[in-house]
């Protein structure tokens, strides 16, 4: 994402030509997207996103588990 937000940011730039982008190539403020759409399609096909998501939905499992034993008071028992 933050490959994506140079990307436009350095499209705006160019648009209202700002210095020194306003004299840059075409080709090279536009190369950034070039590389966002490598990167996504990487990321895709490796398993990289599918990975990130699997990652976020046990994490937000796990914090659920835990506000519900804290609200049940729950404490694991030390063995004597």
């Amino acid at each position: 994402m933050y490959l994506l937000g140079v990307s436009l940011v350095l499209l705006a730039l160019k648009y209202f030509e700002v210095d020194p982008v306003a004299t840059w190539s075409w080709w090279l403020v536009l190369s950034p997207f070039a590389a966002t759409a490598a990167w996504w399609t990487w990321a895709d096909a490796s398993g990289y996103s599918k990975r990130k998501a699997m990652e976020k939905m046990e994490q937000r499992k796990q914090d659920r588990i835990n506000r519900h034993k804290e609200a049940m008071e729950v404490q694991t028992r030390k063995p004597r």
